[in-house]
């Protein structure tokens, strides 16, 4: 059984896609927000209750994040393990440092910590998104991690947003990163009052080789392994060694 979430919406097109897709190879479950919460990143709803709707016996509509519907399905409503998480498609990319603030990718991280293989699935580029698309490649990208992998991994994929016969390949990518254009808007209210607007113009990336960035610009699906444990273990390792030098 697969447990399905996103960020954009229980009636967004991107999960109806991929979940119509799927559900040809494998019993689905979905839990998705009964809203929109991109770029929520990983909050979870720890003081306000979280109300679920049961649209079927496969959907279910939940009032919180995408962390929220993996961890009340999995924890709260399922009577089994699922045997993976898919989180998307998202309409937009995840690239690069995006994976920080994506709700796509923290409910995909939701269900990696609790133990099971997980999937965000991004479709890079501007709209019309072509969600059909990306949800008949998606068979051929679950298949290649498959038959690669024999242990619970998290994986962020972005497929690039073409017809499907223009998809030159998939390849194994690093984490790219991100140049954040935009800045702070302060405006004034009616009350005469001040406001902001987190205003952020189109982002752009460093190009650099092998990069999630890099497949998409070249045609191709971007999978990232991705995994929990942000030590930045060259610093921890010179540190250790400064210390145990002056011991």
């Amino acid at each position: 059984m697969i447990l399905f979430t996103n960020d954009d919406g229980i009636k967004s097109e991107g999960i109806s896609a991929l979940t119509d897709v799927m559900s040809q190879y494998d019993d689905i479950k979905v839990f998705a927000p009964d809203s929109e919460k991109s770029s929520i990143s990983h909050a979870i709803s720890l003081r306000q209750p979280v109300r679920v709707k049961v649209i079927d016996e496969n959907h279910y509509s939940v009032s919180g994040t995408p962390a929220d519907c993996i961890n009340l399905a999995v924890k709260g409503i399922l009577d089994k393990k699922p045997d993976m998480v898919i989180s998307g498609i998202n309409a937009g990319a995840n690239l690069g440092d995006d994976v920080h603030y994506s709700g796509t990718v923290a409910g995909a991280r939701e269900g990696f910590i609790f133990g099971i293989s997980s999937i965000s699935v991004s479709l890079a580029g501007s709209p019309p998104f072509r969600f059909i698309d990306a949800a008949k490649m998606f068979p051929r990208v679950l298949e290649t991690i498959k038959s690669l992998c024999e242990e619970p991994l998290f994986f962020n994929v972005n497929i690039p947003n073409i017809p499907y016969d223009k998809i030159n390949g998939i390849l194994f990518t690093h984490q790219g990163r991100r140049i954040y254009n935009g800045g702070i808007t302060k405006r004034i209210d009616p009350n005469n009052e001040e406001y902001f607007w987190l205003a952020s113009g189109e982002p752009t990336f460093f190009d650099e080789d092998g990069t999630d960035f890099q497949a998409i610009t070249s045609n191709n699906v971007s999978i990232t392994p991705l995994t929990l444990d942000t030590t930045n273990y060259k610093v921890l390792n010179e540190i250790t060694n400064r210390a145990n030098s002056q011991v």
